[in-house]
Formats: C-alpha cells, sequence, structure tokens
C-alpha cells in the first residue's frame, strides 16, 4: 500500500536527477506543489512529460532543470505563450532543452499504452500537420482492415506525480471534476506521488470519480492548496489573476529569476 507521508520526504525518496518525470492534471488539479518542492531540492537533468505544460513547466524549464519536454500544446491558459520555454527553445537559456511534441490525442495514447503495458498505442491522427516528420509517430497496417494507423510509443515515466482531491489514511486516492489521465499517468509508471487536499477517514464515491487503489501507489502526501493557481474541483477556486500576471512576470529573465527566488525557491515562502 502507498506510503502516506510528507511532501519532502515523497519527493527525495522518489524523484532523482535525470528521472522521466510526469507532472499530470487536465485544467484542475496541477500538482504545483509537489513540482515546487521539486525544484527545491535542486533536482537537474530531468525529462519533463506533460499532454500540456503551462506555468509549472515554464517555471521548472526557467530554472535549468529540465533537459527535454516531452509535450502536446505547450502555454498560459488564457494568456499565451510559455515565455521561459520559448526562451529556453530559441536562445538556449539558461541551456538548451530537447524537446517531442505530440498531438493531444498522441499523449493520452501513449500514456494508455504504458498503463496497458503494452509497447505502443494506435490511432487515428497526426495527419495533415508536420508533427509526423518531427516526433516518434510510425505508420501501420491494420491487419484486419488494411487501414494505415499512426502508432505512438508508450510512455512509461520514471515517477508520475498527480494532485487529487482525498486519500484515506490506507494509502486510497480519490479525485473527481475534469477527467484527465492522471490514473494512466500512475499506472504508466515506475514510481509514483500523489498530493491530496485532505486525508479522510473513509472515501466517499462521488459522480465521475476515479479512485487509485493505494496498491498502485507508492506514496500519499497530504498538500493543502497543492494545485494552486490552478485548482481542485469543488475545494479551490482557480487563481486567474496568477496566470496573467506570469506573463509579465516570466517575460524577463531578471524579473523571473527573483519571483523564483522569493515564491518558490525560498523554502519558507508561503504557498503560491
Amino acid at each position: 500500500m502507498a506510503e502516506v507521508t510528507d511532501l519532502r520526504s515523497a519527493v527525495a525518496g522518489l524523484v532523482r536527477d535525470g528521472d522521466a518525470v510526469a507532472l499530470e492534471g487536465f485544467t484542475h488539479l496541477i500538482p504545483f506543489r509537489a513540482g515546487h518542492e521539486i525544484l527545491r531540492q535542486g533536482r537537474r537533468d530531468l525529462e519533463l512529460i506533460r499532454m500540456t505544460p503551462d506555468v509549472l513547466y515554464d517555471q521548472m524549464v526557467g530554472v535549468g532543470a529540465a533537459r527535454k519536454l516531452v509535450f502536446s500544446y505547450g502555454g498560459n491558459p488564457g494568456v499565451g505563450s510559455l515565455h521561459r520555454f520559448r526562451d529556453a527553445i530559441e536562445h538556449g537559456w539558461p541551456h538548451p532543452i530537447e524537446i517531442e511534441e505530440h498531438s493531444h490525442a498522441g499523449m493520452a495514447n501513449r500514456y494508455l499504452a504504458g498503463a496497458s503495458d503494452l509497447p505502443f498505442a494506435v490511432l487515428r491522427g497526426y495527419r495533415g500537420t508536420d508533427l509526423e516528420a518531427r516526433t516518434r509517430v510510425e505508420r501501420v497496417t491494420c491487419p484486419f482492415t488494411g487501414e494505415v494507423l499512426a502508432a505512438v510509443p508508450a510512455l512509461h515515466p520514471d515517477v508520475s506525480i498527480v494532485h487529487a482531491q482525498e486519500a484515506d489514511r490506507q494509502g486510497n486516492v480519490q479525485l473527481w471534476g475534469i477527467p484527465g489521465v492522471q490514473k494512466e499517468a500512475v499506472l504508466a509508471a515506475t514510481r509514483s506521488l500523489v498530493t491530496v487536499e485532505r486525508i479522510v477517514d473513509e472515501l466517499v464515491p462521488r459522480p465521475g470519480g476515479v479512485v487509485l487503489p493505494g496498491w498502485t501507489i507508492d506514496a500519499v502526501a497530504e498538500a493543502p492548496g497543492g494545485s494552486q493557481p490552478s485548482y481542485a474541483h469543488g475545494i479551490t477556486d482557480r487563481d486567474n489573476a496568477a496566470y496573467r500576471e506570469w506573463d509579465r512576470v516570466s517575460r524577463d529573465r531578471d524579473t523571473f529569476a527573483a519571483w523564483m527566488d522569493e515564491h518558490v525557491l525560498d523554502a519558507s515562502a508561503p504557498v503560491t
């Protein structure tokens, strides 16, 4: 069963330099606090995996923690570019990063293949885009119909980290709201950490809820507000002002560095 522990200990025990790390959550339940703990512990040379890298990955790229991004659409929700991500690609600051870009459907199917212990996934997709010539996708012919389909390799992160609303004291986790690939990311990974808004005595079934049994998870850590400025459906609200402000903060290297030092890298900083 999952070990119920504190966030600092969980990250120290599960995340290592050079790991392929997936921090997943779609629109809500983005594990900001866990990502910030990774940065405070000085992890480097990470292959960061995420369907929609947004502000969290902009921060991780900007401080030099990433060597590679495996992703679909990357942007600041409702605002536009990720300036630190763009600076790394266009100017190699703070150092060059490798990128592997896919469609949303391609990434979701890669997680599903990994969770199913299959070597690849098959889908209709990538046609009409230049991704096929630039990323890891091959064409295969269906042996039953003769249809030519796209094949993408399974994702197997070294560590997957997701945020959820609740866990019980045995390490079973429940999340609800907008569905993402949190379940598949955890099941595809070698090691996994789930941060939660609260620990409860018993999980109460929720409409549309997803339960991850404790035996599928390595560690659970209570982290109230752990998805802010994203939100946890039914518990916290999305901080739209913070996303708008990030556009200003992240445009300038010095402003970005000072903000990160004050709000993230300083271990005594309040949760943001």
